[in-house]
C-alpha cells in the first residue's frame, strides 16, 4: 500500500515533550540498579509519584518503553523533526510489545485527516480476499450439528450503501473515524463507541478491527492512533472540508488511543491479503481527549455507547445486521458515514477458526473496523474485517471468548 507523498510538516512542541520524557525514562532504566535488587525496588518505590511518571501518564506513555526511542540530543532532534514516521517496521514495530501512543497536539488537523483519506482512496486499507480464500466445502444450509461452524452460504446480493442522515450528532450511531500512521503512510478505519462495564455511563472504549491498530504477522502496532467520533457531522463535501473549521470536522474533538489491544490470533496470523487472521480481527481502544481535560468521558461527550454481544448468536436468530462506517476507497471518498442493512450469512476462511458473519454491502476501504449493529442499534455483534477484491460484500468476526478477553483487559486499564 504505497502512500501518497505528503509535504513535511512541522512537529509540535508536545511531540518534543513526549520524546524528552522517553529519553529520560530509557536513560534511567538503562543506567539504574539491576532489576530485582533491593536498590532497584527502593528506586521504583521512590519514583512511583515522580514528575516523570505523572508526565508519562499525561501523555499516554507506558512505564516501560522500547530501547530504541531517543536516548541522545541528536536522536531527540531527529524525533522532533518528524523521524517518528520513518521507523523500521521489522524492528521497532516488532520490538514494541506494548502499544505506545503519546499525544501530539494538533497533529491530526483537518488537512492531515484529508491526506489520510487520499491514501486510502489510492490504496484500500481493507484487506481483500478472493474466491480461493473461502472454504466452501460445506456450503449452504445447516452443517448437521445445529451450529454455524465451517459453513459458507451463497454469496449475498449486493446492498447499496446508504448515506447516514446528517448531522450525525443528532441521532446517528456512535460511530467515527480512526486515523493512524503506518509504515506505508497515514490511513483510516472506522470505530464505534462501546459501553465499559468498569465505568457505567462513562465509557472511553472504542471497538474497531485488529488490523486498524496492528499490522499482524507482518509488523506490529501502528502510531498516532486517534478516534474522531461523528467525523464531519454535517456531511460536508471534500471541497468544503478543504476550508472547514476543526469543530466541523471533529464535532466531539480528537480522542487519542491511550491503550489498545487485539487478539493473539490476529497478531500471529494477520495478513494484508487473503484473510489471514480475519476470524479474530477485533480490537478495543481506551481513548482520552487530546486536550487531556479529564472532564466528560467519550460516552458522555457523544451521548451514547452500544453494548457488545459476545455470545456469537447463530445467523438464523439475527434478523439483520447493519455494518456502519466511513468508506474511503472509490467510489467513496471517506468524507461521509454510510451503512448497509441486511440479513447476515456465513463465510468460512479457516476451518479451525469461527465462521464469520457476511452481509451484502458496497462499502469499500475505510469502513474497516466499523460496528455491525443489531436491528435496534443498541448492540454491536461484529466489526468490518474483509471484503472481496471485486467488492459487493463485507465479512466480520463473530465475537466470542477471545474478543471478550481483549475487551475486558482494556476495560481494566487506567
Amino acid at each position: 500500500m504505497p502512500p501518497i507523498a505528503r509535504s513535511a510538516r512541522r512537529r509540535r512542541p508536545a511531540l518534543a515533550a513526549a520524546a524528552a520524557v522517553a529519553a529520560l525514562v530509557v536513560t534511567a532504566t538503562g543506567c539504574g540498579p539491576d532489576e530485582g535488587s533491593a536498590d532497584a525496588k527502593a528506586s521504583a518505590e521512590a519514583g512511583a509519584s515522580t514528575p516523570d511518571k505523572e508526565k508519562r501518564e499525561e501523555l499516554g506513555l507506558p512505564d516501560k518503553l522500547p530501547e530504541d526511542l531517543p536516548t541522545s540530543l541528536e536522536d531527540l532532534d531527529k524525533w522532533r523533526n518528524g523521524e517518528w514516521k520513518n521507523w523500521d517496521k521489522d524492528q521497532w514495530l516488532r520490538e514494541a510489545k506494548d502499544f505506545i501512543n503519546p499525544i501530539i497536539e494538533d497533529l491530526w488537523d483537518p488537512d492531515r485527516m484529508k491526506d489520510a483519506d487520499e491514501n486510502d482512496r489510492a490504496d484500500e486499507k481493507d484487506r481483500k480476499v478472493d474466491d480461493s480464500d473461502i472454504d466452501d466445502s460445506r456450503s449452504g444450509g445447516d452443517n448437521g450439528t445445529g451450529e454455524d461452524e465451517g459453513v459458507t452460504d451463497p454469496t449475498p446480493a449486493k446492498i447499496p450503501a446508504k448515506a447516514v442522515k446528517t448531522p450525525y450528532t443528532r441521532g446517528a450511531a456512535p460511530v467515527g473515524k480512526v486515523f493512524m500512521d503506518t509504515p506505508k503512510g497515514s490511513m483510516v478505519c472506522s470505530g464505534t463507541v462501546v459501553k465499559d462495564p468498569g465505568n457505567p455511563g462513562r465509557s472511553n472504549l472504542v471497538a474497531t478491527a485488529g488490523h486498524c491498530v496492528h499490522a499482524g504477522k507482518e509488523g506490529g502496532w501502528f502510531r498516532n492512533v486517534v478516534f474522531v467520533p461523528h467525523y464531519n457531522s454535517k456531511g460536508l463535501s471534500n471541497a468544503q472540508l478543504e476550508t472547514a473549521q476543526q469543530q466541523d470536522v471533529a464535532p466531539h474533538g480528537v480522542w487519542w488511543a491511550k491503550h489498545a489491544q487485539t487478539t493473539d490470533h490476529w497478531i500471529e496470523n494477520g495478513s494484508s491479503m487473503g484473510g489471514g487472521g480475519a476470524p479474530q480481527d477485533f480490537a478495543v481502544m481506551k481513548v482520552q481527549p487530546e486536550d487531556r481535560s479529564g472532564g466528560k468521558s467519550l460516552e458522555e461527550t457523544v451521548g451514547e455507547a452500544v453494548s457488545v454481544n459476545f455470545n456469537t448468536p447463530r445467523v438464523k436468530s439475527i434478523p439483520t445486521l447493519t455494518p456502519t462506517g466511513y468508506p474511503a476507497a472509490p467510489p467513496f471518498d471517506g468524507s461521509k458515514m454510510y451503512n448497509c442493512e441486511g440479513k447476515p450469512g456465513r463465510v468460512t476462511l479457516d476451518a479451525n477458526q469461527p465462521t464469520m458473519y457476511r452481509v451484502g454491502c458496497t462499502m469499500t476501504g475505510g469502513s474497516s473496523g466499523g460496528g455491525w449493529l443489531s436491528p435496534s442499534g443498541s448492540q454491536l455483534l461484529s466489526v468490518t474485517s474483509i471484503g472481496p477484491v471485486t467488492g459487493g460484500w463485507l465479512a466480520g468476526p463473530r465475537l466470542g471468548t477471545e474478543a471478550k478477553g481483549v475487551y475486558t483487559a482494556v476495560s481494566k486499564k487506567n
